[in-house]
């Protein structure tokens, strides 16, 4: 399945008219196109992060907003889908960290397929020989043109056959994109655990949206927040009740010792270092767990409103 592909097939339509979604496409010297979706380009809007967040799952999940109950919002941001391991972590998964002199962003989308820098990459044995590398960046700064050419080279596609779209943290967009990750968390954790991940037969993720930050590290915190301490997701799986409940009782966030704190205090505590941050914390706040072998579910977890009162409210 060529994932590259099917997003760029997505892209497409951003690219010819950008400003219906109220994005800016910014075409570079060595050819690469980047479209601003919440960078410069305004705050981005609800469309523009509900499409970003698609395109990061190479189109194979839904993303759509419903009427939630949580502190300080009423905006719940829903992904489901029948292919969670191509779409979640084969694409959507933000993995790779792209710096050079005065930039950095967190990619994801399909094109980290075409880079196979990631562990979890090269073990899913991906191969995508589409022309088009097509990524999603979580930056504050549009990438230049040495970045993209860099991009291209680790994809081993010529820059002109790139297409970047990128949003701050503090945008709508950025916080759609963010909050759209429920699913992916909860299989990336069940991959830490060792579990087949192609057992997974679909998935299904709600997360409240928080009110947008005003700058990227608060937005950091909330978009966390909203997953680790407001976030359900069900996975219907090809594994027995018994084995699931040993994985259940691991899978959510309230099993780490990190537990507790609104993340940007954890992220403040840990100097904005990612890699001193548990990494059992990164999963939803409760999942339930369907088994398609004897039609038993059990649910783990529970969300934490006072922990997102502290969060999106008082915050």
């Amino acid at each position: 399945m060529e994932l590259n592909q099917r997003a760029h097939a997505l892209v497409q339509p951003i690219i010819e008219t950008p400003r219906e979604i109220g994005a800016e496409l910014v075409q570079l010297a060595c050819g690469a196109k980047v479209l601003d979706l919440g960078v410069t380009a305004g705050r981005g809007g609800l469309e523009a992060g509900r499409q970003l967040a698609e395109i990061c799952l190479s189109g194979l999940g839904e993303v759509s907003f419903s009427l939630g109950d949580a502190p300080g919002t009423r905006t719940f941001v829903n992904v489901c889908t029948d292919r969670p391991e191509l779409a979640c972590i084969a694409s959507q998964y933000a993995g790779w960290q792209i710096t050079a002199e005065n930039f950095f962003a967190m990619g994801s989308g399909p094109m980290r397929v075409k880079a196979a820098k990631e562990p979890v990459i090269q073990e899913l044995n991906l191969t995508d020989d589409y022309p088009v590398a097509v990524g999603v960046l979580e930056t504050s700064q549009l990438p230049g043109d040495e970045v993209c050419q860099k991009i291209a080279a680790d994809c081993h596609v010529d820059p002109k056959k790139l297409v970047l779209l990128a949003a701050r943290t503090a945008s709508i967009a950025g916080h759609v994109q963010v909050v759209a990750r429920s699913v992916e968390t909860c299989l990336h954790k069940l991959h830490e655990l060792k579990f087949d991940l192609s057992k997974i037969a679909s998935g299904f993720g709600a997360a409240p949206l928080p009110p947008i930050a005003a700058d990227d590290v608060v937005g950091i915190g909330r978009t966390n927040d909203a997953i680790l301490y407001g976030g359900t997701v069900t996975l219907w799986v090809n594994e027995t009740s018994q084995r699931l409940r040993e994985f259940g009782e691991k899978l959510p966030s309230g099993t780490s010792s990190m537990y507790g704190q609104p993340f940007e205090k954890i992220l403040r505590d840990a100097k904005f270092d990612f890699y001193q941050i548990d990494p059992l914390l990164f999963s939803p706040a409760e999942v339930c767990l369907v088994s398609l072998q004897d039609g038993q579910s059990t649910i783990f977890g529970q969300r934490n409103l006072e922990v997102l009162a502290q969060s999106f409210v008082q915050g």
